[in-house]
């Protein structure tokens, strides 16, 4: 990171400098995940790469430092305002760096219940929560720790006892966990990346500063370390806090706070070293601004360590990189130069092949199908359409994710929509319901063929399940269609279906035939259950497990519904009718000697199976 000054932001100063700087500017920055932000007094913007590989920006205006409390702005004060504003600004656009490259969860029924409630946005919840929990560590790890394990070294018996040794033994462990905390984190890939930006983002501003127009080619050339660089300033804070220190352990010594036990001790001094924390970021901050004013022999000695420091902090950045700290850099000079451009928000893209490795991971069970249907679903285009989509908004995504979700543990895709496409219509479905197969529109297609022709002759669909068939038939022809079912939570999933495609089904009540004694039908259809029920155990788990078994157990043989249609059908079915019914594998030759009192006919599906049974009583 580099440190911000309150200062207007710089103008050139005159010719092209061979390497010396030209003209200054108050813009400084910090990597974030992806990405870089630059921030100026009054405008700042982040810049991000997307997982799609775009540069995504985000801009937001601030107030005018001038406009502030004068009080802020006092030389000390302003370097902890600035500093707790920065960590502050910081941790927030690191969260919403990390959720444009897609590390991005959908908001919890939490998250919606504080901002309904409370009015506030539960990110800037999460971002001070975050302010608090770094600052508890960062004091933990570098000012408790030391201190703590100072006062135990000082336990062992013999230790001279004296506030110079005790000082520099604190000073020497403290430097040992920072520069040990530095070398820690380097090895993890994702910080190593953002050290990365990190020098793309001194590489900009130098290149800036050096009077070099603001390319790819010229950036390269600059260093990766930076005289405001927030590493700099992390190690004037380290060394300020060590003399700082110091005189507090000197103090409480001469005024008489200390006891004769070094556990005691350590905590007294823990607790004064915590109130004179501002002070330390107060002088770090003043040192840090006055040796960025000048470039003579005596600051860059003083800066010497800090700059050697970055070493740690800083990697050569890649070509795309430099790509994003310039677009960061470019928006806050631009900002700055046009008061009337307006601020601008990340577009969160997620592209498609990330977003349905995504899926694949929380619904395990889909196959390539499911997340083609799922991605469907949520961004309205046609399954054609798939391969030339570019990417997917972050609504859209959350959309899917939560279909996906619904599949976690093998629940068919179409129960997870809730819905299913037959025969050019959008049929409900639930677990009270079979999901309708490719077959048993073959098998509506055969009673639409025939109802065509017939006016408003009268169609009966048993076992209708879904409605899918009657439906198709009310919406395709004249027919009057009546559907049963026995299962009443199946026929509300028919009504609602008949409701919604806005065709008129009576749908009843019943076992079979039982809802329409003593009516005549000129069509009568059926899918019922037919598979053997010592096969059911053998299906595939998704459709044993999920969907309703008393839809698919036909019995011993799978023929037992069958047998009881052709036992009453011909007093429901008028002369000359025609009876439709699908029917399982193997099991033609079963319901032609079934329906040997018909006039028969059976006829094969796409696949070329023999599927569909088509019955005519005789006259």
């Amino acid at each position: 990171m580099t440190a911000h000054k309150d200062d207007a932001s710089g103008s050139a100063c005159g010719k092209r400098a061979s390497g010396k700087i030209v003209r200054r500017t108050s813009i400084g920055g910090q990597a974030v995940l992806e990405g870089v932000m630059m921030k100026s007094a009054t405008s700042v913007a982040t810049a991000v790469r997307a997982e799609t590989g775009d540069i995504t920006v985000e801009s937001k205006r601030l107030k005018d430092p001038k406009k502030k409390c004068a009080v802020l702005r006092f030389p000390f004060v302003r370097g902890v305002v600035n500093l707790c504003s920065q960590l502050y600004m910081g941790i927030g656009i690191l969260m919403r760096s990390a959720e444009v490259y897609g590390d991005f969860a959908e908001p919890t029924k939490f998250d919606k219940w504080v901002a309904a409630k409370f009015k506030v946005n539960p990110m800037h919840i999460l971002t001070v929560f975050s302010l608090i929990l770094g600052l508890a560590l960062a004091i933990g790890l570098f000012v408790f720790l030391p201190n703590f394990l100072t006062g135990l070294i000082f336990e062992i018996p013999g230790t001279v006892s004296h506030p110079a040794f005790y000082s520099l033994c604190e000073a020497a462990i403290m430097l040992v966990i920072f520069t040990g905390y530095l070398l820690s984190i380097s090895l993890m890939k994702d910080i190593r990346r953002v050290f990365m930006y990190h020098g793309a983002e001194h590489k900009v501003i130098s290149c800036y500063e050096h009077g070099l127009d603001l390319t790819v080619d010229n950036a390269r050339k600059m260093p990766t370390a930076h005289s405001r660089c927030g590493t700099t300033f992390i190690f004037f804070v380290v060394v300020v806090s060590i003399i700082v220190f110091a005189l507090v352990n000197w103090m409480l010594d001469a005024i008489g706070w200390t006891t004769d036990s070094s556990v005691l001790n350590a905590l007294i001094k823990l607790g004064v070293k915590l109130l004179f924390l501002p002070v330390v970021a107060g002088i770090s901050y003043e040192i840090l601004k006055l040796l960025a004013k000048s470039d003579n022999i005596v600051f860059r000695i003083l800066r010497a360590p800090g700059m050697a420091l970055q070493k740690l902090t800083t990697r050569q950045p890649t070509d795309d990189m430099l790509e994003v700290s310039i677009k960061a850099f470019t928006t806050v000079m631009e900002m700055d130069a046009d008061p009337d451009m307006p601020e601008s928000r990340f577009e969160v893209k997620v592209g498609v092949a990330f977003a349905r490795k995504q899926l694949a991971a929380v619904a395990p069970y889909a196959d390539e199908s499911d997340i083609d249907w799922i991605l469907v679903e949520a961004t309205g285009k046609r399954r054609s359409e798939l391969s030339s989509l570019p990417h997917l908004t972050k609504e859209q995504f959350f959309a899917a994710k939560k279909i996906a979700g619904k599949m976690a543990d093998g629940t068919p895709l179409q129960y997870a929509l809730g819905n299913t496409d037959f025969y050019g219509l959008r049929i409900a479905v639930n677990p009270s319901v079979l999901i309708p197969r490719p077959e048993t529109e073959e098998l509506a297609q055969k009673v639409i063929e025939y109802a065509k022709d017939k006016g408003e002759i009268e169609v009966l669909d048993l076992c209708t399940g879904s409605g899918a068939i009657a439906v198709a038939v009310a919406a395709n022809t004249e027919a009057k269609v009546t559907a049963t079912d026995i299962s009443q939570a199946a026929a509300e999933v028919a009504k609602a279906n008949a409701l919604t495609a806005g065709v008129k089904v009576r749908v009843l009540t019943g076992d079979l035939f039982a809802p329409v004694a003593g009516e005549k039908f000129g069509v009568v259809v059926s899918n019922p259950p037919y598979i053997p029920t010592g096969d059911i155990a053998s299906l595939d788990e998704r459709v044993r497990k999920f969907e309703p078994v008393s839809a698919l157990d036909g019995g011993a043989d799978g023929l037992d519904f069958y047998r009881r249609i052709a036992a009453d059908l011909p007093e429901v079915l008028a002369d000359g009718g025609v009876f439709f019914c699908e029917f399982g594998i193997g099991q033609a030759d079963a319901l032609k000697e079934i329906f040997s009192g018909f006039d028969t006919e059976v006829y094969k599906d796409m696949q070329g199976t023999e599927r569909i049974l088509r019955a005519v009583k005789r006259i």
